[in-house]
Parts: structure tokens; C-alpha cells; sequence
């Protein structure tokens, strides 16, 4: 080989960076979040720019000649967007786009469909369930919990609902929320007019813990000792006043009609609901209140009470649940009481410390909700005639 002349070595391609350029590369050569490669293929360009040639920027870089050449030319040709990585094929599909569809499909079925003993699907469950009916000869339960993802898919989770069976659901839901705007019957109540939500929460138990619960620390949750004894039951009765956030409660050994009437004479025989135009009573259809006699019974002990009730399967409607759960989360649970008295003074101290400070709920549920709610129900009806045969119109 000696004597051959040299092979002719490509002149280096000359940069000239613009201002926003040169910005760009400067962040991407040092930035803190940018990629290792990037940030190296920014600061070859940088070095070109500053009119090195491609062996001192190999040297001071660490990289190959051959690499410095080749980004050196990409910028030239093509500027910042040949930095980034060209589009690879990468490694074959393992897996068809009809097989990802029938899995889809599959999660979108329930068990019981194709006889297979489960409430619901999981990952594992979905993957063992795709190879024992031949779709894929084997796939791992992350790749169907991938697949998923991509549509949102879940379903090992489930919501409850129940098809509305009252005949009269909308008259009577559009009444108790006009009451909640202060509307009765097309006319704005009076500053002498009220509403009451009402009604039970049952079985309050006395649960006296074997051993005292332990207070919160550092890292650490409160504990609750598991095992309890019993020391019997209750019934919590309350009456909340909706546009001034007043409550009033009462503890009975049971509910009925009798405790419920406690409850409305502890409300009615006090200002300013005694002397009041009219005092709106919102109830559910519990047993205690239930129907025209529960009506005429309110009205013939308080002429000035008008019993209105929530359709079938509604107590969402009634303001006082929202009450309820908060003395389920702050009162009740976790319950360690000696007896059913200390739950009682427990329920009672609460109302007095909730109706210092309390503000009326933001009830934002209104008529116009509610016929889009039933137009949803009524697209689902036709859509699927077969699960909604039993559900009357509304």
C-alpha cells in the first residue's frame, strides 16, 4: 500500500446559526431534563458552529469521528429536527391488531356470558380467559392490562344504579327542587315560608372496642382495635332546615311513626316554624311517612306543614343524606362508644357544634338537570329495550 495516494477526507459542513437556534441548542446542551444523546448532538452542533473541525470536536467530546461527522450533516441539511432519532421498525408485532381487538371485546362482556364462574374480569383473569379460548397461544396479564389503558377499559370496577320505577318520578322530583330554589307551585316562597329535609338514620350501634384505640403519630394512622362488644343500637331522627343550614336530631331506641312525629313536634313547636305561613316537610317513602295518611296526619297535628315526598328510590334528593354522611364520617366512624348513651351525647354535641358554624349546601341539581338526566335515561331505554322492558315510562 505504500505509495498509494490518501483518500480524499470531506471538507467539515459550515454552521451558521440563527439567534432562535442557537437558543434551542443551548438548552437542549444544558438543560438538566434534557436526554444524554440530545444533549451531545447539541453541543457538536454548537462546537460546529464555533468553526471547529470535526476532529477536535471528536477529541474534546469523547465521540467518534465518524459520529461527529454524521450530525454535523444531518444539522446542516435538515437543522433541528434531524437531532431527534429517525423512525425505526423496530421489533415485530408479537401480536395482530385483530387479536388486541377480540381481547377489547372480551373485557367488554361479562363472565357470565360465556359461563365462565366470575363477578367480574381482571388482568390475570382476562389473560387466562384469552389463551384457554385460542385467541393468542400466550400473553401475560400487563400486556392486557396495556391494551386496556388504551381505552380506557376497566373492568374489574363496577358502579350500581337502579332503572327509575316511579310513574310520577319527574312531578315529584321537579317539587322538591323547586322547594330547594324557593319555588312552590310556579310562586316564590315567603320570608315566613320554610323547608325541611327529614328523616332516619337507623341502627347507630354502641360498639365498645376490647382495647382503646390509638392515637395518630408520625407515619403512623390511628388504630382501631377489631373486636368489639355490643351495647345495642339506635335510631338518629333529624330535621334540616335547607336555606338556613339549622339542624335538629333526636335519639330513639327505634324508628316509626311515633319517633318521626317527636321529630316534627320538636321542629314545630319552636319559632320561627310555629308561627310560619307554611313549613315545607321533605321526606322519603319510609314506612314512618309514607303515603296520603302520613300526610293528612302532619297536616291535622300542624295545619301550617305540608308533607312533600320524594319519588320512589330518590333519598339523593333529600338534602339531610348529605348531613347523614357527614356524622357517618365524623361521629360514627370509627365508633368506639361504651354505651348507646355516650353515642347519644356524642350525636347531640355534634348538632351543637355543626350548627354553629354550618353554611347552607350548594345544591346545584336543578329542573334543567334533571330532564337531561331523564333524556339520558330515555337514549339508554331505546338503545337497549331489552334490560329496561320492566321500567315503566317517565
Amino acid at each position: 500500500m505504500i505509495g498509494l495516494p490518501a483518500l480524499p477526507v470531506a471538507p467539515a459542513r459550515p454552521i451558521t446559526l440563527t439567534a432562535s437556534e442557537r437558543k434551542r441548542l443551548k438548552t437542549m446542551a444544558y438543560g438538566h431534563k434534557t436526554e444524554h444523546r440530545l444533549r451531545q448532538r447539541a453541543q457538536v452542533v454548537l462546537h460546529a458552529a464555533r468553526g471547529r473541525p470535526n476532529a477536535r470536536i471528536a477529541r474534546e467530546s469523547g465521540l467518534h469521528l465518524d459520529t461527529v461527522r454524521t450530525w454535523r450533516g444531518r444539522f446542516a441539511e435538515h437543522r433541528l429536527p434531524a437531532l431527534s432519532d429517525r423512525k425505526r421498525s423496530g421489533r415485530p408485532a408479537s401480536f395482530t391488531p385483530l387479536q388486541t381487538a377480540q381481547v377489547k371485546a372480551l373485557a367488554c362482556q361479562l363472565p357470565a356470558e360465556s359461563g365462565t364462574p366470575l363477578s367480574r374480569w381482571s388482568a390475570p383473569e382476562l389473560a387466562r380467559e384469552v389463551v384457554g379460548r385460542a385467541i393468542a397461544g400466550a400473553i401475560s396479564a400487563s400486556t392486557v392490562r396495556r391494551w386496556l389503558k388504551q381505552d380506557a377499559l376497566k373492568p374489574w370496577q363496577y358502579r350500581s344504579w337502579i332503572f327509575i320505577t316511579d310513574p310520577a318520578f319527574r312531578s315529584r322530583a321537579e317539587r322538591v327542587l323547586d322547594l330547594y330554589a324557593r319555588i312552590w307551585n310556579g310562586e316564590a316562597l315567603g320570608a315566613d315560608e320554610y323547608v325541611i329535609s327529614a328523616d332516619e338514620k337507623t341502627s347507630i350501634q354502641a360498639r365498645c372496642r376490647c382495647h382503646p384505640a390509638l392515637a395518630p403519630g408520625q407515619a403512623r394512622a390511628m388504630r382501631v382495635n377489631h373486636t368489639y362488644g355490643r351495647g345495642g343500637a339506635l335510631a338518629y331522627l333529624a330535621a334540616y332546615d335547607v336555606h338556613h343550614a339549622k339542624i335538629f336530631g333526636r335519639c330513639e331506641p327505634r324508628t316509626g311513626i311515633a319517633p318521626f312525629m317527636a321529630l316534627v313536634d320538636q321542629v314545630m313547636t319552636q319559632e320561627p316554624y310555629a308561627s310560619a305561613k307554611r313549613v315545607f316537610w321533605v321526606v322519603d317513602n319510609g314506612s314512618s311517612h309514607r303515603g296520603k295518611k302520613a300526610a293528612d296526619r302532619l297536616t291535622l297535628a300542624y295545619p301550617n306543614a305540608v308533607l312533600v315526598h320524594t319519588p320512589v328510590h330518590a333519598s339523593w334528593l333529600n338534602q339531610v343524606e348529605i348531613y347523614f354522611s357527614v356524622v357517618q364520617r365524623k361521629v360514627v366512624t370509627p365508633n368506639d362508644f361504651t354505651d348507646l348513651n355516650e353515642v347519644a351525647d356524642r350525636l347531640r354535641a355534634f348538632e351543637d357544634r355543626y350548627n354553629a358554624t354550618a353554611q347552607p349546601f350548594q345544591w346545584k341539581f336543578t329542573t334543567s338537570d334533571l330532564d337531561d338526566l331523564l333524556a339520558r335515561l330515555d337514549r339508554h331505554t331505546a338503545d337497549h329495550p331489552e334490560e329496561s322492558s320492566a321500567a315503566p315510562a317517565t
